[in-house]
């Protein structure tokens, strides 16, 4: 019996792992826009979360509609924003990512969506009378943190990605240094022995004698 109500936990603990969502990563070309669509019902709660990863001063537009085309929420020039929403009216929401003020710098943006709330990680947990279990307790202990591993994990990453462009990016900045400066001095060696020369050059007088 125990070992049926530790599997019966550890399947509550990964079936509220899977909340309903989409997490995507997409490239935000120069002087472009993308949106995105979702159908949802009257009452239902939404979150958006987003960062830009790489390009430019890190920054990107956003924007969030309703059906009826009525703007709840916008944003602009931000690296990142938490936004959450409940629903008034059941229709298509669209919520768009802008790049449309920079001309020249490509933008890697990550969001996550999640629709509604949380499901309870056990049965009729949220109508009971009783106290929790011991098991019970240390289900909704890991549970906990696990989603605290989850962000964190999350977290690190969009660091990590970040962190790893903007190496990249110093990189190529101080490789065209170097290749610039390589030029510079060639240019001033080439200049200098040609100066140099010139100095300990003897000039010969001219052939054509004066007359007597």
């Amino acid at each position: 019996m125990p070992g049926a109500v530790r599997t019966l936990c550890l399947v509550a603990l990964l079936g509220a792992l899977r909340a309903g969502g989409t997490e995507l990563t997409l490239e935000l070309p120069d002087s472009a826009q993308r949106c995105f669509h979702q159908e949802l019902e009257s009452g239902v709660k939404f979150t958006l979360d987003y960062q830009v990863i790489s390009g430019g001063h890190y920054d990107v537009d956003c924007y969030v509609e309703d059906p009826n085309g009525k703007t709840i929420y916008q944003e602009t020039k931000k690296q990142y924003d938490s936004f959450s929403h409940h629903t008034e009216v059941k229709g298509v929401y669209t919520f768009c990512f802008s790049n449309e003020f920079s001309t020249f710098s490509h933008k890697i943006v990550y969001f996550d969506f999640q629709v509604g709330d949380e499901p309870p990680i056990l049965p009729d947990m949220n109508n009971r009378v009783t106290a929790l279990t011991q098991l019970e307790s240390a289900c909704v202990t890991i549970h906990e943190m696990l989603k605290a591993v989850i962000d964190s994990q999350t977290h690190y990453r969009l660091r990590e990605a970040q962190d790893r462009s903007r190496a990249e990016e110093l990189n190529g900045r101080v490789s065209y240094w170097s290749v610039g400066e390589t030029l510079i001095l060639f240019v001033v060696s080439i200049g200098q022995v040609v100066l140099l020369k010139s100095f300990f050059t003897e000039k010969r007088p001219s052939s054509g004698g004066a007359g007597t």
